[in-house]
C-alpha cells in the first residue's frame, strides 16, 4: 500500500489515482486540488491540463508545468484554508502550500487557488501567490540594553532575549 502524495492518509490507488485515471470525478474543490498535487508528484501532466477551466486553458503552459513537476521532489501538501468548494457549491477558494525540493533545497509554493464548476464538474480556474503579511508591532521594540519587559530588573539581552 502506497500513501497518496496528497496527504489524505489513504493509499494512492483508493484516493487520487481514481480521479487522475478518470474512474471518478472530484466532488469538491479540495478533492480536485489534492488530485492535481498528486498529479504533479506522479508526473501525470495530462490530468493537470484536463482540469484547467475551459475559460483559462489558453493561458495554461504545459511545458512550464511539466518542467516544474519533473525538477521537483514533492514533499507534502498543506491546506491552510478552504472557502466554499463543497458538493453544493459552484465556486471555491483554497489557500494551500505545496512543499517541494529542487536541487536539495526545500521550497514552498503558497497559493490562493480558485475553482469553478463547468457542466457540473470542478475545474481549477486560477490562482494567486500569497505574500506573507508584514508583522506590525503593537508595542515599541525592546532594545537589547533596555530593561526586560518581564519585570526581572535585568537587561533584555541577559533575560528573555
Amino acid at each position: 500500500m502506497n500513501g497518496c502524495p496528497c496527504g489524505s492518509g489513504k493509499d494512492y490507488q483508493g484516493c487520487c489515482e481514481l480521479l487522475i485515471t478518470g474512474v471518478k470525478k472530484a466532488t469538491t474543490a479540495e478533492e480536485l486540488l489534492r488530485a492535481r498535487y498528486s498529479a504533479h508528484a506522479k508526473l501525470e501532466m495530462a490530468f493537470v491540463k484536463e482540469t484547467v477551466h475551459p475559460e483559462k486553458i489558453s493561458k495554461y503552459e504545459p511545458s512550464t508545468a511539466k518542467d516544474w513537476a519533473e525538477k521537483s521532489e514533492w514533499e507534502r501538501l498543506e491546506i491552510i484554508d478552504t472557502e466554499k468548494g463543497g458538493v453544493d457549491d459552484e465556486t471555491g477558494e483554497i489557500e494551500f502550500v505545496a512543499h517541494f525540493r529542487q536541487k536539495d533545497k526545500l521550497k514552498t509554493h503558497h497559493e490562493l487557488a480558485h475553482f469553478k464548476r463547468h457542466d457540473g464538474e470542478w475545474f481549477f480556474y486560477d490562482g494567486q501567490g500569497v505574500v506573507p503579511k508584514q508583522v506590525v508591532r503593537s508595542q515599541p521594540k525592546v532594545g537589547r540594553n533596555d530593561p526586560c519587559p518581564c519585570g526581572s530588573g535585568k537587561k533584555y539581552k541577559k533575560c528573555c532575549a
